[in-house]
């Protein structure tokens, strides 16, 4: 068998784009691979940011409410203790103008 037997070349060369064209599928599925990995990293950061955005907002809310909560607790207790000074003094009054 001479090197060059054209037989040979032929199942040589084949074997070359066979080896070649598996080359250039393994690229491309790695491409596609890389691209599905790059588009679902993306999406869970958005869901993460929308996520972490909707805590934040809840968190600001509870806190709102719960500022205004205490201010009217604050309120309520100065008016309690409003009426009660007011209660004392007309009580004082009273006694005041008995003797």
């Amino acid at each position: 068998m001479a090197a060059d037997d054209p037989r040979r070349l032929a199942r040589q060369e084949e074997r070359s784009a066979i080896a070649a064209a598996r080359a250039e599928r393994h690229v491309e599925q790695a491409r596609l691979t890389h691209e599905r990995h790059e588009k679902e990293r993306n999406r869970i950061e958005t869901e993460a940011a929308a996520r972490l955005a909707t805590a934040e907002t809840v968190t600001q809310s509870a806190s709102a409410r719960r500022e205004s909560v205490d201010g009217l607790i604050a309120r309520v207790v100065q008016d309690e203790a409003k009426r009660k000074a007011d209660r004392d003094r007309r009580y004082a009054n009273r006694k005041a103008q008995q003797k």
